[in-house]
């Protein structure tokens, strides 16, 4: 016998020594700063300010707004957060199905501005949902919410009805949405960092 197999039955691993499970850090910064990133670069286009933006913003959709935040999603089911689990994994697919309508040959002329309308409206409607239970949250997730389901509407406005100036509206709403989440992940993150509250937050639960 071994001696690595001596020590592993004289001292074997039982409950009582068993290493402690680590705990699973808050997910929510990093998938607000997906969110937030994101949607800046989306809604500098769709506001007319940086029409580039908009290629880089399908990007982003990819990697970070998508596949960051779903991943987000799934530590915060780890972490017992229903809210925090819905809202960034329902997010981060937004942001795939996004992408993939944006560069799937042909999809976006197939869907045309009635079916871009009607996905914007989905999401829509998922979001101010989401908004009545951000309620319980904190001022600034409630804050984020609020404006994103503004955003919502004035980008479902302006694909079906084909109104650019809706469009343009929902492109500044979405700025001031992503400005809003950033603030949010960057009081999360130097909150937990600092272990203490330095960034408010506003508490509502």
């Amino acid at each position: 016998m071994s001696a690595t197999a001596e020590r592993t039955i004289a001292h074997p691993t039982t409950p009582a020594t068993a290493p402690a499970r680590a705990e699973v850090a808050d997910p929510g910064p990093l998938g607000l700063a997906a969110f937030a990133l994101t949607t800046m670069l989306l809604s500098l286009a769709n506001a007319g300010l940086v029409g580039e933006a908009g290629a880089t913003a399908v990007a982003m959709a990819l990697f970070y707004g998508g596949l960051t935040q779903f991943a987000a999603g799934l530590w915060e089911f780890a972490r017992g957060n229903t809210f925090g689990a819905t809202a960034f994994t329902s997010y981060g697919a937004f942001w795939l199905s996004f992408w993939w309508l944006r560069t799937a040959p042909g999809l976006a002329e197939d869907a045309g501005s009635i079916g871009v309308g009607f996905f914007l409206l989905a999401w829509t409607i998922f979001t101010a949902l989401m908004t009545v239970a951000a309620a319980k949250t904190n001022g600034a997730t409630l804050t984020v919410f609020v404006l994103l389901t503004l955003t919502f509407v004035a980008l479902t406005i302006g694909d079906l009805a084909g109104a650019v100036g809706a469009t343009q509206t929902g492109g500044w709403l979405g700025l001031a949405t992503a400005a809003v989440a950033l603030y949010t992940s960057w009081a999360g993150v130097t909150n937990a960092t600092w272990k203490r509250d330095v960034l408010p937050v506003w508490p509502r639960a």
